[in-house]
């Protein structure tokens, strides 16, 4: 770990099997760590021990998905939490600018900063969309105001996260964060993406095939609407993926099989943020359920682009550019 940037700042990295960059990206971290581990298989808790004795290690039996952030988060003693992936960091300076942000503006949960993908530090495209969100700040907060985010490049406010419950393990992984985001919105919490604060995501190789992410996101879109959307909003997100066939059919069928656990967490939201909704998809042209491009794949074209779902608001279903099942993006 690097010099501490800012003593109210705990970064929470959820990872599974990949080893490598996990110990290579945790040296870059300039605050507290908290990893856990997503019941890896390939020697990652021990690499860690070995060579990052300060970091703390959650080790899980199974793997819970985006659900362990929940769990670092637990253990964090610090009002703020950032995120991080095993292949993203943030870069220098940015997470004491985040924290002040949010020391500034009380009623802000989450800042979102600008992703630089790879050794050449190209902006994801999810970037420009947040930048130009439509929708309008409450007043007192800084940057973009946002309905979504992207979980490895956010820091939260540790009060409004817990209190909105956090990812949870029905959701799991990929497409957590909208139905967070949808809580923290309804209970009041402001969402900004500031671009001066930056993150950097090199991906990883070892990730799922860009269809069976598709399936997994669909999975998570559809779980979500019924958690929170008004049920023709539900129905009409699920009869969407269900039409489009391949792997979004796949990801709407395997989301109907858990649909009686979502439905002992549905909460439908408020009117008000439906209408912030409506707002983002009044300007969107992609269907409702892709309402904005969101982050790249594999093959370099937006997710939208292949039929990926993402949260209209700027903020993606994914947790990431090209994210991958297991906790990591």
């Amino acid at each position: 770990m690097s010099d501490v940037e800012d003593p109210d700042v705990t970064i929470v990295v959820a990872s599974r099997n990949r080893r490598d960059e996990l110990v290579a990206s945790l040296a870059r971290h300039r605050a507290p760590v908290v990893y856990v581990d997503n019941a890896s298989t390939d020697g990652s808790v021990e690499a860690v021990r070995a060579a990052h004795p300060d970091v703390g290690i959650v080790e899980l039996p199974r793997n819970v998905g985006a659900y362990a952030r929940t769990l670092g988060v637990r253990r964090a003693t610090t009002p703020y939490v950032a995120f991080a992936d095993d292949d993203s960091w943030w870069a220098p300076g940015a997470l004491a600018a985040a924290a002040q942000a949010l020391r500034d503006h009380p009623r802000l949960a989450v800042v979102n900063g600008r992703i630089l993908v790879g050794p050449d530090e190209r902006l994801d495209p999810v970037c420009e969309e947040m930048a130009a969100s439509p929708l309008p700040s409450p007043p007192g907060t800084p940057g973009a105001a946002l309905l979504g985010f992207v979980a490895c490049a956010v820091m939260v406010r540790v009060e409004a996260f817990t209190a909105a419950g956090g990812f949870d393990p029905v959701v799991r992984f990929p497409g957590e964060e909208e139905r967070l985001a949808l809580d923290l919105a309804s209970a009041g919490w402001a969402m900004s993406y500031l671009d001066d604060v930056a993150v950097h995501h090199h991906p990883s190789p070892r990730r799922h095939a860009p269809e069976e992410r598709r399936r997994a996101i669909t999975r998570s879109s559809v779980l979500t609407g019924f958690l929170r959307l008004p049920w023709p909003r539900a129905a009409a997100r699920a009869s969407r993926a269900v039409t489009a066939g391949g792997p979004e059919r796949a990801g709407a069928l395997a989301a109907l099989r858990e649909l009686p656990t979502a439905l002992r967490h549905r909460r439908v939201v408020p009117g008000r943020v439906l209408a912030r909704l409506d707002l983002l998809e009044a300007g969107a042209t992609t269907p409702p359920a892709a309402a904005h491009p969101g982050p790249v794949t594999d093959d370099g074209t937006p997710a939208a682009a292949h039929g990926a779902p993402v949260t209209a608001g700027g903020g993606t279903v994914a947790a990431g550019p090209a994210a991958d099942e297991g906790g990591h993006g």
